[in-house]
């Protein structure tokens, strides 16, 4: 079987990993093949990496507050 470059689709599965082919291949016989498959979900280490970044710049952000606050109640004081 040959198969022409400009017969290939990129078409996206929906959650149970089926494809909608389209009506012009309603009631024939059809020969699919799996070229590539990409996850369009992200890594779990990217996932964890950014979580990370978050936490650390949450817990600078929160000691940045903290003393500007501490400054802030001082001069309140005064």
């Amino acid at each position: 079987m040959n198969v022409d470059a400009q017969d290939l689709r990129t078409n996206d599965t929906d959650d149970r990993g089926r494809i909608y082919l389209g009506t012009e291949y309603a009631n024939k016989r059809v020969t699919v093949a799996v070229v590539e498959v990409e996850d369009d979900r992200p890594d779990e280490d990217d996932l964890a990496a950014a979580y990370r970044d978050a936490s650390e710049s949450a817990a600078s952000l929160a000691e940045e507050w903290n003393d500007t606050s501490t400054e802030a109640w001082s001069g309140q004081t005064e």
